[in-house]
Protein backbone atom coordinates (compact mmCIF):
# COMPACT_ATOMS: atom_id res chain seq x y z
CA UNK A 1 0.00 0.00 0.00
CA UNK A 2 1.26 3.48 -0.90
CA UNK A 3 2.09 5.87 1.93
CA UNK A 4 0.04 8.64 0.28
CA UNK A 5 -2.96 8.15 -2.01
CA UNK A 6 -4.59 11.16 -3.66
CA UNK A 7 -7.76 9.88 -5.32
CA UNK A 8 -9.75 12.14 -7.66
CA UNK A 9 -9.28 15.19 -5.47
CA UNK A 10 -10.88 18.52 -6.37
CA UNK A 11 -11.04 21.79 -4.47
CA UNK A 12 -13.25 24.81 -5.14
CA UNK A 13 -13.66 28.11 -3.33
CA UNK A 14 -16.62 30.48 -3.38
CA UNK A 15 -15.96 33.69 -5.29
CA UNK A 16 -18.22 36.74 -5.27
CA UNK A 17 -18.84 38.28 -8.68
CA UNK A 18 -21.26 41.21 -8.46
CA UNK A 19 -24.48 39.88 -6.91
CA UNK A 20 -23.61 36.24 -7.55
CA UNK A 21 -21.44 33.72 -5.75
CA UNK A 22 -19.64 31.25 -7.98
CA UNK A 23 -17.45 28.25 -7.23
CA UNK A 24 -13.92 28.64 -8.54
CA UNK A 25 -12.05 25.35 -9.00
CA UNK A 26 -8.37 25.48 -8.08
CA UNK A 27 -7.74 21.70 -8.15
CA UNK A 28 -9.59 19.37 -10.52
CA UNK A 29 -9.72 15.56 -10.21
CA UNK A 30 -6.07 15.03 -9.27
CA UNK A 31 -4.91 11.47 -8.54
CA UNK A 32 -1.47 10.11 -7.67
CA UNK A 33 0.32 7.84 -5.20
CA UNK A 34 3.55 8.27 -3.28
CA UNK A 35 5.33 5.07 -2.34
CA UNK A 36 7.27 4.84 0.92
CA UNK A 37 10.86 5.99 0.48
CA UNK A 38 10.41 7.76 -2.87
CA UNK A 39 10.42 11.43 -3.84
CA UNK A 40 7.53 12.63 -5.97
CA UNK A 41 8.03 16.00 -7.61
CA UNK A 42 4.91 18.11 -8.06
CA UNK A 43 5.68 20.70 -10.72
CA UNK A 44 3.82 23.61 -12.27
CA UNK A 45 3.78 27.37 -12.53
CA UNK A 46 2.41 29.60 -9.78
CA UNK A 47 -1.34 29.16 -9.39
CA UNK A 48 -1.40 25.62 -10.82
CA UNK A 49 -2.76 24.16 -7.56
CA UNK A 50 0.38 22.52 -6.18
CA UNK A 51 0.25 24.07 -2.72
CA UNK A 52 -3.50 23.44 -2.40
CA UNK A 53 -2.87 19.73 -3.01
CA UNK A 54 -0.16 19.77 -0.33
CA UNK A 55 -2.51 21.46 2.14
CA UNK A 56 -5.14 18.80 1.52
CA UNK A 57 -2.61 16.06 2.22
CA UNK A 58 -1.65 17.80 5.47
CA UNK A 59 -5.32 18.05 6.47
CA UNK A 60 -5.25 21.86 6.50
CA UNK A 61 -7.85 22.04 3.72
CA UNK A 62 -10.70 19.60 3.04
CA UNK A 63 -11.24 18.52 -0.56
CA UNK A 64 -14.50 19.44 -2.25
CA UNK A 65 -14.50 15.99 -3.86
CA UNK A 66 -12.28 12.91 -3.79
CA UNK A 67 -10.16 11.58 -0.95
CA UNK A 68 -6.65 11.81 0.45
CA UNK A 69 -5.33 8.83 2.41
CA UNK A 70 -2.07 8.80 4.36
CA UNK A 71 -0.97 5.45 5.75
CA UNK A 72 -4.42 4.12 4.85
CA UNK A 73 -6.34 6.78 6.83
CA UNK A 74 -8.70 9.19 5.07
CA UNK A 75 -7.34 12.58 6.16
CA UNK A 76 -10.58 14.54 5.71
CA UNK A 77 -12.71 12.12 7.76
CA UNK A 78 -10.08 11.18 10.35
CA UNK A 79 -10.98 11.49 14.00
CA UNK A 80 -9.17 14.04 16.12
CA UNK A 81 -6.94 11.30 17.58
CA UNK A 82 -6.19 9.87 14.12
CA UNK A 83 -5.38 13.31 12.74
CA UNK A 84 -3.10 14.01 15.70
CA UNK A 85 -1.24 10.79 14.92
CA UNK A 86 -1.07 11.54 11.21
CA UNK A 87 0.45 14.94 11.84
CA UNK A 88 3.31 13.26 13.68
CA UNK A 89 3.96 11.24 10.53
CA UNK A 90 3.94 14.12 8.03
CA UNK A 91 5.66 17.46 8.43
CA UNK A 92 5.93 20.50 6.13
CA UNK A 93 8.97 22.56 5.21
CA UNK A 94 7.83 25.89 3.80
CA UNK A 95 9.17 28.12 1.06
CA UNK A 96 10.08 31.19 3.11
CA UNK A 97 12.69 30.39 5.79
CA UNK A 98 12.23 33.88 7.22
CA UNK A 99 8.46 33.75 7.79
CA UNK A 100 8.39 30.13 8.99
CA UNK A 101 10.26 30.78 12.27
CA UNK A 102 8.92 32.70 15.27
CA UNK A 103 11.30 35.67 15.66
CA UNK A 104 10.68 35.76 19.43
CA UNK A 105 11.74 32.16 20.03
CA UNK A 106 15.29 30.90 20.35
CA UNK A 107 16.31 27.93 18.23
CA UNK A 108 16.16 25.62 21.27
CA UNK A 109 12.48 26.52 21.73
CA UNK A 110 11.76 26.18 18.01
CA UNK A 111 13.17 22.70 17.53
CA UNK A 112 11.80 21.32 20.81
CA UNK A 113 8.28 22.76 20.34
CA UNK A 114 7.01 19.66 18.46
CA UNK A 115 7.86 17.50 21.50
CA UNK A 116 5.87 19.82 23.75
CA UNK A 117 2.86 19.75 21.43
CA UNK A 118 2.89 15.99 20.92
CA UNK A 119 4.13 15.04 24.38
CA UNK A 120 7.17 12.90 23.61
CA UNK A 121 10.65 12.89 22.13
CA UNK A 122 9.94 10.08 19.66
CA UNK A 123 9.83 7.23 22.09
CA UNK A 124 11.55 8.91 25.02
CA UNK A 125 9.78 9.86 28.21
CA UNK A 126 6.96 12.39 28.14
CA UNK A 127 8.01 16.03 27.91
CA UNK A 128 6.24 18.85 29.71
CA UNK A 129 6.68 22.62 29.56
CA UNK A 130 7.93 22.47 33.16
CA UNK A 131 10.70 20.13 32.14
CA UNK A 132 11.85 22.49 29.43
CA UNK A 133 12.17 25.30 31.94
CA UNK A 134 13.49 23.37 34.92
CA UNK A 135 15.43 20.47 33.41
CA UNK A 136 16.43 21.42 29.88
CA UNK A 137 19.45 19.11 29.67
CA UNK A 138 17.74 16.03 28.07
CA UNK A 139 15.90 18.18 25.54
CA UNK A 140 18.99 20.22 24.81
CA UNK A 141 20.99 17.08 24.07
CA UNK A 142 18.29 15.86 21.69
CA UNK A 143 18.13 19.30 20.05
CA UNK A 144 21.91 19.24 19.56
CA UNK A 145 21.54 15.90 17.74
CA UNK A 146 18.84 17.36 15.48
CA UNK A 147 20.98 20.36 14.58
CA UNK A 148 23.98 18.15 13.82
CA UNK A 149 21.82 16.13 11.42
CA UNK A 150 21.12 19.32 9.49
CA UNK A 151 24.66 20.74 9.58
CA UNK A 152 24.39 23.19 12.50
CA UNK A 153 26.19 23.13 15.84
CA UNK A 154 25.18 23.65 19.47
CA UNK A 155 25.96 27.37 19.41
CA UNK A 156 22.79 27.92 17.33
CA UNK A 157 20.47 26.85 20.17
CA UNK A 158 20.68 30.07 22.17
CA UNK A 159 20.30 32.43 19.22
CA UNK A 160 17.27 33.96 17.51
CA UNK A 161 16.25 33.43 13.84
CA UNK A 162 17.32 36.93 12.75
CA UNK A 163 20.91 36.00 13.59
CA UNK A 164 21.06 33.39 10.82
CA UNK A 165 21.33 33.43 7.04
CA UNK A 166 18.50 32.14 4.84
CA UNK A 167 20.17 28.77 4.32
CA UNK A 168 20.78 28.35 8.05
CA UNK A 169 17.15 29.20 8.79
CA UNK A 170 16.00 26.57 6.34
CA UNK A 171 18.22 24.03 8.12
CA UNK A 172 16.48 24.99 11.37
CA UNK A 173 13.10 24.48 9.67
CA UNK A 174 14.20 21.03 8.52
CA UNK A 175 15.49 20.16 12.00
CA UNK A 176 12.10 21.10 13.49
CA UNK A 177 10.33 18.99 10.86
CA UNK A 178 12.50 15.98 11.75
CA UNK A 179 11.92 16.24 15.51
CA UNK A 180 9.02 13.76 15.55
CA UNK A 181 10.74 11.36 13.14
CA UNK A 182 8.03 11.64 10.47
CA UNK A 183 7.64 9.30 7.51
CA UNK A 184 6.72 12.07 5.07
CA UNK A 185 8.11 15.56 4.47
CA UNK A 186 6.12 17.94 2.28
CA UNK A 187 8.68 20.35 0.85
CA UNK A 188 6.95 23.39 -0.66
CA UNK A 189 9.52 25.26 -2.79
CA UNK A 190 12.14 24.85 0.00
CA UNK A 191 15.02 26.43 -1.93
CA UNK A 192 13.30 29.01 -4.17
CA UNK A 193 13.97 31.87 -1.71
CA UNK A 194 17.69 30.98 -1.44
CA UNK A 195 20.74 31.73 -3.56
CA UNK A 196 21.60 28.94 -6.01
CA UNK A 197 24.71 27.79 -4.14
CA UNK A 198 22.91 27.81 -0.78
CA UNK A 199 19.93 26.02 -2.32
CA UNK A 200 22.33 23.38 -3.64
CA UNK A 201 23.53 22.69 -0.11
CA UNK A 202 19.94 22.29 1.12
CA UNK A 203 19.08 19.93 -1.74
CA UNK A 204 22.11 17.77 -0.98
CA UNK A 205 21.17 17.80 2.71
CA UNK A 206 17.69 16.50 1.78
CA UNK A 207 19.23 13.73 -0.33
CA UNK A 208 21.44 12.64 2.57
CA UNK A 209 18.62 12.75 5.14
CA UNK A 210 16.39 10.66 2.91
CA UNK A 211 19.11 8.07 2.47
CA UNK A 212 19.92 7.91 6.19
CA UNK A 213 16.36 8.04 7.58
CA UNK A 214 14.28 6.41 4.85
CA UNK A 215 12.12 9.50 4.42
CA UNK A 216 9.41 9.99 1.80
CA UNK A 217 9.22 13.38 0.09
CA UNK A 218 6.59 15.35 -1.79
CA UNK A 219 8.77 18.00 -3.41
CA UNK A 220 6.86 20.98 -4.80
CA UNK A 221 8.69 23.17 -7.29
CA UNK A 222 8.48 25.08 -10.57
CA UNK A 223 12.02 24.03 -11.55
CA UNK A 224 12.21 20.97 -13.80
CA UNK A 225 16.02 20.56 -13.53
CA UNK A 226 15.75 20.54 -9.75
CA UNK A 227 13.02 17.90 -9.61
CA UNK A 228 14.80 15.86 -12.28
CA UNK A 229 17.83 15.65 -10.01
CA UNK A 230 16.02 15.05 -6.73
CA UNK A 231 12.85 13.12 -7.59
CA UNK A 232 12.00 9.53 -8.44
CA UNK A 233 8.87 10.51 -10.37
CA UNK A 234 7.40 13.81 -11.54
CA UNK A 235 3.77 14.92 -11.68
CA UNK A 236 3.04 18.03 -13.78
CA UNK A 237 0.11 20.29 -12.90
CA UNK A 238 -1.46 22.94 -15.13
CA UNK A 239 -4.42 25.09 -14.06
CA UNK A 240 -5.46 22.70 -11.33
CA UNK A 241 -5.20 19.52 -13.40
CA UNK A 242 -2.58 16.77 -13.43
CA UNK A 243 -1.55 16.71 -17.11
CA UNK A 244 1.43 14.34 -17.10
CA UNK A 245 3.19 11.96 -14.75
CA UNK A 246 6.11 9.55 -15.07
CA UNK A 247 9.60 8.50 -14.07
CA UNK A 248 11.77 11.59 -13.73
CA UNK A 249 14.40 10.82 -16.37
CA UNK A 250 11.91 9.45 -18.91
CA UNK A 251 9.49 12.34 -18.49
CA UNK A 252 12.22 14.96 -18.89
CA UNK A 253 13.77 13.17 -21.87
CA UNK A 254 10.48 12.53 -23.67
CA UNK A 255 7.71 14.83 -22.40
CA UNK A 256 4.30 14.07 -23.92
CA UNK A 257 2.53 17.35 -23.15
CA UNK A 258 3.24 20.76 -24.65
CA UNK A 259 3.01 22.34 -21.20
CA UNK A 260 5.73 20.01 -19.85
CA UNK A 261 7.95 20.93 -22.79
CA UNK A 262 7.39 24.61 -21.99
CA UNK A 263 8.48 24.06 -18.38
CA UNK A 264 11.61 22.25 -19.54
CA UNK A 265 12.42 24.97 -22.05
CA UNK A 266 11.95 27.72 -19.46
CA UNK A 267 14.89 26.59 -17.32
CA UNK A 268 18.40 25.42 -18.31
CA UNK A 269 18.98 21.69 -18.40
CA UNK A 270 21.63 20.05 -16.24
CA UNK A 271 24.26 18.14 -18.26
CA UNK A 272 24.26 15.41 -15.58
CA UNK A 273 23.08 15.12 -11.97
CA UNK A 274 25.74 16.39 -9.53
CA UNK A 275 27.06 14.13 -6.81
CA UNK A 276 25.72 14.56 -3.30
CA UNK A 277 27.86 17.14 -1.56
CA UNK A 278 28.66 19.05 -4.74
CA UNK A 279 27.08 22.30 -5.85
CA UNK A 280 23.80 22.15 -7.73
CA UNK A 281 23.96 24.77 -10.46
Amino acid sequence: MALVEVDGVSKSYARRTGFRTEQQAVVREVSFRIEAGETLGLVGESGSGKTTVARMILGLVKPTAGAVRVDGIDVASASRAELHGLRRQMQPVFQDPYAALNPRMKVLEIVTEPWLIHGSTSGAASVSKTEVGAKPAPLRLRAIELLKETGLDESALDRYPHEFSGGQRQRINIARALALRPKLLILDEPVSALDVSVGAQIVNLLVRLQREQGLTYLFISHSMPLVRYLCTRIAVMERGRLVEMGEAEALCAHPQEAYTRQLLAATPELPSPPAVGSAFA
